[in-house]
């Protein structure tokens, strides 16, 4: 029996580099086990493996410092580059989409949080160390945490103590950090514009509409010289002339009475209308349109881009229309749709909607790959790659007028940095950036489920003193303060003043405060993507804002 306790002891309580995967795996899989409770429509989620973490370590469980700081620090970095990934790719397209207008009502949200801080540091006296700890569990912004622990540490290698208060301040303000948004998010749904609460879906990204060939000046012309015409990107798709339809090609020649179907932004339809002549009335963007059954001769498949060699090539190279008889109609990236541009940069898994004649139809599939297998095989040269480079990056300091010492995006912020412009303009450059859904999920997930279970490793051991014996309650109190308001007033300036709809405000809000969990309530509340789009637009921002602000805020007021 003495040779079994001792074994026991040695596997589960011994600090070692064993032990300690030991421990960080059985936290992490507990957690992950309660973090399918939920209550109504709301569950902490894998936020459950940070708590499980300071549970073992509150009942005196010790690991490895060095391999569990190894484990957390790669967690983030693997977590926020793989955001980065998966977000790059529709980053900048979705700015020229109101991007810049959801990141600037954003960024108001994250300088009304900072301003309260430094309110609150004058009239309440809490030092600015444990201020920024409540900040990233009101905000479930723990990347920003690991950004202000990094800082501290840089300009005082002493204050372990205090780094240990932060990261307690981030876990007892936490769980009000995901209910208080979700609770705002459902106070703003009142305020809700009454036709959005009728139409409860976003608006196509790509619009279809139906013309009527009644201007004089296109009677003759080619379908490359009316694209010439006016200054808004619009594609013609079909061409129906005397009953037949047709696949137009750049030399096609329009003529008084010809019906022509083009995509283009919505916004862009009165212009068309003025170029054309007349729009039909018929909805060509109903969800439930067979588009085999419009043209029967014509077939639509959607092809997806799997031949390495076309990676970062310009889709109007290609001269598919020209030379094929077919014609790109959509052109589908990590969820966003967008305009098929000929100056559009093609990256592998993006997904076309290809129309024409059927045996025309399969040659493209042919030129452009659409094998789905191909994309499963996991290009990790370019994955580690992008680790070191964001990881160099986030060690480059940046000087700051009026502060004393460099900022450094650090571990969070240099990696998704690096994620974003590799997974943007990677393929520009003949890189293969692309990953599969489930694989870019699987490292979000391991990334920081590795995170959380080391941060609440970490710093668990006072968790509970603290909130009975020290300042635990008004940690809360404020925490409370620091979610609530910035959402609230930012989300009424945003429906109620610039007249915004409510999914693409909770989105923004959701990104802005990096609250996956809130996201997943809106989802369920709202029809359509408007949500994940806006999330995915601001969220990039709004996280390297934070984290740079959190910096600035230990520099200038510890």
């Amino acid at each position: 029996m003495d040779a079994i306790a001792h074994w026991l002891h040695e596997v589960f309580l011994e600090p070692s580099v064993t032990q300690t995967i030991i421990i960080l795996s059985f936290v992490s899989a507990v957690g992950l086990l309660l973090g399918k409770v939920r209550i109504g429509s709301i569950s902490l989620g894998i936020t459950f493996v940070f708590f499980v973490g300071i549970l073992a370590s509150h009942f005196g469980i010790e690991t490895d410092p060095v391999m569990l700081s190894f484990a957390q620090n790669f967690g983030l970095v693997v977590f926020v580059y793989a955001l980065g990934l998966q977000v790059g790719p529709a980053f900048f397209p979705s700015l020229k989409k109101g991007g810049i207008a959801q990141n600037l009502i954003s960024l108001g949200m994250v300088a009304i949080t900072f301003l309260l801080c430094i309110i609150l540091y004058f009239v309440l006296g809490i030092s600015m160390p444990n201020l920024m700890g409540i900040v990233a569990g009101a905000t479930t912004n723990t990347p920003a945490l690991g950004a202000a622990q990094t800082t501290l540490q840089q300009i005082d290698p002493s204050a372990a103590n205090e780094m240990t208060q932060m990261a307690l301040a981030c876990a007892v303000t936490y769980p009000m950090g995901v209910v208080g948004v979700i609770i705002a998010l459902a106070m703003l749904k009142v305020f809700m514009h009454k036709k959005e609460e009728q139409e409860e879906k976003e608006a196509p990204k790509t619009f279809f509409s139906e013309y009527e060939v009644c201007n004089p000046a296109l009677d003759g012309k080619t379908v490359r010289d009316v694209a010439h015409l006016i200054q808004r990107p619009f594609i013609i798709t079909r061409v129906w002339h005397r009953g037949t339809v047709e696949i137009p090609t750049s030399d096609m020649i329009l003529h008084l009475g010809d019906h022509v179907l083009a995509v283009s932004g919505e916004e862009d339809t009165t212009q068309l209308e003025i170029l054309f002549g007349k729009r039909e009335e018929k909805d060509w963007n109903r969800p439930d349109i067979d588009w085999n059954s419009v043209d029967k001769q014509l077939v639509s498949r959607r092809l997806v881009i799997t031949r390495s060699k076309l990676n970062g090539v310009r889709l109007g190279n290609l001269k598919i229309r020209n030379l094929y008889g077919v014609n790109i109609s959509r052109v589908d990236r990590a969820g966003v749709e967008l305009l098929p541009d000929r100056d559009l940069h093609l990256q592998l898994g993006d997904r076309l909607t290809v129309v024409g004649e059927g045996n025309a139809v399969e040659r493209v599939a042919e030129i452009l790959g659409d094998e789905v297998k191909q994309l499963d095989n996991p290009h990790l040269t370019t994955l580690f790659g992008g680790l070191f480079l964001g990881c160099i990056f986030g060690l480059i300091p940046f000087y700051l007028p009026g502060v004393s010492m460099p900022i450094k995006l650090g571990l969070a912020g240099g990696p998704i940095i690096v994620g974003i412009l590799m997974g943007a303009f990677g393929p520009r450059f003949h890189l293969t950036t692309y990953v599969t859904n489930s694989a870019n999920l699987f490292l979000r997930q391991l990334g920081i489920i590795l995170y959380l279970g080391g941060l609440g490793l970490a710093s668990g051991a006072n968790f509970f003193d603290t909130i009975i014996h020290g300042d635990g309650f008004l940690w809360v109190g404020v925490g409370f303060l620091i979610t609530m308001l910035p959402t609230l007033l930012i989300g009424w300036i945003s429906i109620k003043v610039l007249r915004n709809r409510y999914d693409g405000t909770a989105g923004m809000i959701c990104g802005s405060t990096a609250n996956p969990m809130a996201l997943d309530y809106v989802n369920g509340q709202v029809k359509g993507d408007g949500a994940s789009v806006v999330y995915a637009t601001v969220y990039p921002l709004a996280m390297f804002v934070r984290i740079i602000m959190a910096q600035i805020m230990i520099l200038v007021f510890r």
